[in-house]
């Protein structure tokens, strides 16, 4: 039998009610996530334009933005089906997501062990020999340790963050809405803050000294996973508040929105006028911006961003004409997101690292062949999607009276790269 769900008072949502109908695909997040991955294209492809468009909004970079915006679609989509449904289908629902990222991973993986060495060791190509030296000089230990998501490869250590969060999800949310999210999220941010005094580092020799491990620490990926769990979990709460029969908009006073909006300019002000090392050549200091264990300064810069967006977001949505080019690439963002590391790592292998080897008219040629194959890809994804929607519908009700049949309820809205 499956277990119903009985929300905690504090959670914000109740069993007697339900949760308002799905809103169907929120155009605003897809296009958000478009974007997002345009960005992170732009900083992955060696290009003349990777220093300059990299963080272009301060000390934030698109990994962030994505992160967040995944997590508050995990919350929405899945929390609802918990509440419609019961917990069960909704830990499914996250297990097979799962399953399918880790899918994505593994073919990636063995892509990059396969035709990206072949190349680059025929071609000599020292960007392949760094980017996998490990799997050079251990082949076998590194193909295992791969497909178990401990070796992962510059490049390849998103994938495995999103695939470690989606299993643990469903017993966060689950806990949470019976009981509250209080102690889920102080907890959160006790384990980020001990993540910024080395807890990962001490983890990893604890593990490593009781078990061999022959991984070396700097190849198991450069995202410090107790500091992106509170990016992820904070965004899962702000997804499943959604769902509640009051949800209102997200309403900062005036205050909290200049404050915001002024810090906000400084680090783009800075940012931009510096480079993408705050303090330079001062490592102490740049670790309070660290991208990889998500530095207190730079988890500050990440929330007054979205409290900007939050709060004059929807007054932008109202007056910019909708890219839905965005959107359409935003809805199929697992799909484009494995299809930029593709095309990375063949950049990589056949023209190497160095932008300034080549032609500068090179740099926009790449760029624009590889946004065109990506939108390709994300116009595929949607035709298929689109036919399998069509053929659920018809498999829903038998053809014969049909109008004296009950209508089949839509299904929720898969998160596409919850992702």
């Amino acid at each position: 039998m499956p277990t119903l769900l009985q929300p905690h008072p504090g959670s914000g949502l109740s069993a007697a009610n339900d949760p308002p109908a799905s809103p169907g695909r929120q155009w605003e997040i897809d296009a958000l996530r478009g974007l997002m991955l345009l960005l992170m294209t732009v900083t992955h492809l060696p290009t003349r334009l990777t220093s300059p468009l990299g963080q272009p909004f301060g000390y934030v970079s698109a990994a962030e933005g994505f992160v967040l915006l995944s997590a508050y679609m995990a919350g929405l989509v899945y929390s609802r089906l918990a509440l419609r449904k019961s917990i069960d289908a909704m830990r499914q629902a996250f297990w097979r997501r799962a399953l399918k990222v880790y899918l994505c991973q593994a073919a990636i993986l063995l892509f990059l062990f396969t035709v990206i060495a072949a190349v680059g060791i025929k071609v000599d190509q020292p960007a392949v020999k760094d980017l996998m030296h490990f799997y050079l000089d251990q082949p076998h230990a590194a193909l295992a340790a791969g497909l178990v998501l401990i070796y992962q490869p510059p490049l390849l250590d998103i994938l495995p963050l999103y695939v470690l969060f989606m299993l643990l999800s469903p017993w966060v949310l689950a806990w949470s809405l019976r009981h509250g999210w209080k102690r889920v999220l102080w907890m959160s941010f006790g384990l980020w803050v001990a993540a910024q005094f080395g807890l990962g580092t001490w983890l990893y020799n604890m593990v490593a000294g009781a078990t061999g491990l022959m991984v070396p620490l700097k190849e198991t990926g450069a995202f410090v996973i107790f500091s992106w769990q509170l990016l992820w979990l904070v965004g899962l709460w702000c997804g499943a508040s959604r769902n509640a029969p009051d949800a209102k908009p997200f309403v900062f006073s005036r205050g909290v929105l200049w404050t915001a909006a002024a810090f906000s300019i400084v680090c783009l002000v800075w940012r931009h006028a510096v480079g993408q090392a705050p303090f330079e050549a001062n490592v102490g200091l740049n670790l309070l911006f660290d991208k990889w264990a998500l530095g207190p300064l730079r988890v500050l810069d990440l929330l007054a961003l979205s409290i900007v967006a939050l709060g004059y977001g929807p007054w932008l949505a109202e007056r910019l004409p909708r890219q839905r080019w965005l959107e359409t690439m935003g809805a199929a963002s697992l799909p484009v997101f494995c299809a930029h590391l593709v095309i990375v790592l063949l950049t990589l292998a056949l023209l190497g690292s160095d932008p300034l080897e080549r032609p500068a008219w090179q740099d926009g040629l790449l760029l624009a062949a590889s946004f065109v194959l990506l939108y390709g890809v994300a116009l595929v994804t949607a035709w298929f999607d689109r036919r399998a929607q069509l053929a659920d519908d018809r498999s829903a009700v038998p053809a014969a009276d049909v109008s004296s049949r009950p209508l089949k309820a839509a299904a929720p809205v898969e998160l596409p790269l919850s992702k």
